[in-house]
């Protein structure tokens, strides 16, 4: 009877043991808001700045959606970052967090928004290698990589960049228009399309509304989760090709406008409708690219699976 009543209170000490640093023990999602509340203050006055002037503009006018896209992203993702078994990687987050401190320091007292709103992704990323670990780095992989797109490019690079595509952008749509027996010339980047002159903009060469649409195409990539390298890759792929061929659609449709109904029609109402056709065409086509993917390299594995 005093063995059995002893092992009895032995197994209760172990419980209360075991209970004791649990019910100590505060919940990681609790945990998280100290460095929740140290990036708002960080980046509540960069958002506020950007909102007031860069996302004013037809450049950067994706940023707040970039910025609700990422942090539903990583509510997404909490389970999985939190499932990770907590192995903290000072190796790869020290390095990593100097690196965005550096830059939001210099971003921010120069005036330098590429590394000020840079620099959210590597001190992101720096945090959850120092708190939870690479595990939970890669559960965490893609909403680090939609952040990004939030970061504005540097100024040489769009203007070369912008350059190249509003001649190209030019070429399709003179070719289109000759093609269909409407009176155009082309100088530069200039179309001349019966007795209007058509000058393509900054704004025309679709540079900033393939970065939205690469945003919009890597986030339907994910959601949609199809298996297979082969599908992603070329789903992938074809991303900036459509996002081109939309901007074409949508020069063009300004274009006919113009001809048709006169320049003012053009640049009112039509000229806001031919930007959502923009997307309703990308977006569109994404989705047949996918289906017609999906259907074309479903078969020989349906067709090897009957087999066996």
């Amino acid at each position: 009877m005093f063995a059995a009543a002893q092992a009895g209170s032995t197994l209760e000490a172990d419980a209360a043991a075991r209970a004791a640093p649990a019910a100590g023990r505060v919940p990681a999602s609790w945990a998280a808001l100290p460095i929740v509340a140290g990036l708002l203050a960080l980046y509540v006055p960069t958002y506020l700045d950007q909102a007031a002037s860069a996302w004013q503009t037809e450049q950067l006018r994706h940023g707040p959606l970039v910025a609700l896209g990422a942090a539903w992203l990583f509510w997404r993702c909490r389970a999985g970052m939190l499932r990770a078994r907590p192995v903290p990687n000072d190796v790869l987050g020290l390095p990593l967090l100097l690196l965005g401190l550096v830059a939001y320091v210099v971003g921010r007292s120069q005036e330098i928004p590429l590394l000020e709103v840079g620099s959210q992704v590597p001190l992101a990323a720096a945090i959850v290698l120092l708190t939870r670990g690479t595990h939970a780095l890669r559960a965490a992989a893609f909403a680090l990589l939609f952040l990004a797109f939030m970061v504005p490019l540097p100024g040489i690079f769009v203007d070369t960049v912008t350059g190249t595509l509003k001649v190209w952008v030019s070429v399709a749509v003179e070719e289109i228009l000759f093609l269909a027996g409407l009176p155009i010339a082309r100088s530069g980047v200039v179309l001349t399309l019966g007795h209007y002159q058509l000058l393509m903009a900054d704004a025309c060469s679709g540079l900033h509304s393939m970065i939205t649409l690469s945003a919009l195409g890597l986030l339907f990539l994910h959601l949609m989760g199809r298996p297979g390298i082969v599908h992603n890759g070329l789903l992938m792929a074809a991303i900036l090709p459509v996002a081109f061929a939309a901007n074409v659609a949508r020069v063009l449709a300004l274009a006919l406008a113009t001809y048709y109904l006169g320049e003012r029609a053009a640049q009112g109402l039509l000229h806001d409708m031919a930007g959502l056709l923009l997307f309703v065409v990308a977006l569109a086509a994404m989705f047949t690219i996918d289906v017609l993917l999906y259907r074309t390299l479903r078969r020989p594995s349906v067709a090897g699976a009957e087999a066996l």
